[in-house]
């Protein structure tokens, strides 16, 4: 006899209440860690002024000093505070991969629903984004920013660019299986104008799979950012990323480890939150990934 598999109840997001949160916290205990963790790391890095110190301030006479009362992170070969600079890098990481996330969100949604119903469009476009597929992010945001230099608007951009095609293919696939769906033929032959049905009936079911791409981006984002903000080429030298005060302590670091420790657990500990509220969203979007686990 076969053995039925236990259901995999579901929560629907739209409906959700107060009383539903702790039921939907055991079931969904990534989207409970990964955005609690992502929204710590968020309040900290807003509230960096109130309790974090001037992350520029230089004293020569503490260089490479080891963590103390006053600097909890010890000092840089400069005499700046560590903890200091690791608190307001996390504004820098955390800005530019949710911004480059949303940028690419944003435009892959909207060539994504337009290639999914427009045929021509569709055979144009995805050839385009095939292309920028073929180019390694890295290499096309050090091209960008040498030609227009080093900023963090130019460095969004050049981040987002290299991540639409993704999220377009990805829109595009739900965009044409939803399009031949007997409640989107009969809002179209009931008289509902192409406007009205793509915003009732086609846009919410891209809804849940770009949700789940804007968060892998959106750690594709910080990482890419450390590593041009690493060779130089992402955020000037005078902000502090989490990238440069890796660089710029590579060379300190058995003198003075911390100098590299803390911005890279950071670093590792932002992009794990995001990747676990990403691999919590895709469960609760689609109970059936969970279920064949």
């Amino acid at each position: 006899m076969t053995m039925l598999s236990a259901p995999v109840e579901y929560v629907p997001p739209g409906r959700l209440r107060i009383s539903d949160f702790p039921r939907l916290a055991r079931l969904h205990p990534l989207v409970l860690i990964g955005g609690g963790l992502l929204a710590l790391l968020i309040v900290l890095a807003l509230a960096a002024p109130l309790y974090a110190g001037d992350p520029g301030n230089m004293d020569p006479f503490k260089r490479l000093q080891p963590p103390s009362v006053g600097m909890w992170f010890g000092s840089d070969n400069l005499g700046r505070d560590v903890f200091a600079r690791t608190i307001f890098g996390a504004r820098i990481s955390l800005m530019v991969g949710l911004l480059s996330a949303a940028c690419a969100a944003i435009a892959g949604l909207l060539i994504g629903v337009i290639a999914g119903y427009n045929r021509a469009f569709d055979n144009i476009v995805m050839r385009v984004m095939d292309g920028l597929m073929s180019i390694p992010t890295i290499l096309l945001a050090i091209a960008l920013i040498s030609l227009t230099g080093p900023g963090i608007g130019i460095l969004i951009v050049a981040i987002a660019i290299p991540e639409t095609p993704a999220v377009a293919r990805l829109v595009r696939s739900a965009v044409l299986s939803v399009r031949e769906r007997p409640y989107v033929e009969a809002a179209l032959c009931g008289g509902a104008r192409l406007p009205k049905v793509l915003w009732r009936h086609i846009l919410p079911s891209t809804i849940p799979a770009l949700m789940v791409q804007s968060a892998i981006v959106c750690a594709s984002a910080i990482l890419a950012e450390a590593g041009l903000s690493f060779l130089g080429v992402g955020v000037p030298p005078e902000i502090p990323s989490w990238g440069n005060m890796i660089a710029s302590s590579r060379l300190y670091l058995a003198i003075a480890p911390m100098t590299i420790f803390a911005p890279g657990i950071c670093l590792a500990v932002t992009v794990l939150a995001v990747n676990l509220l990403g691999d919590g969203l895709r469960d609760m979007f689609d109970p059936r990934a969970k279920r064949r686990r």
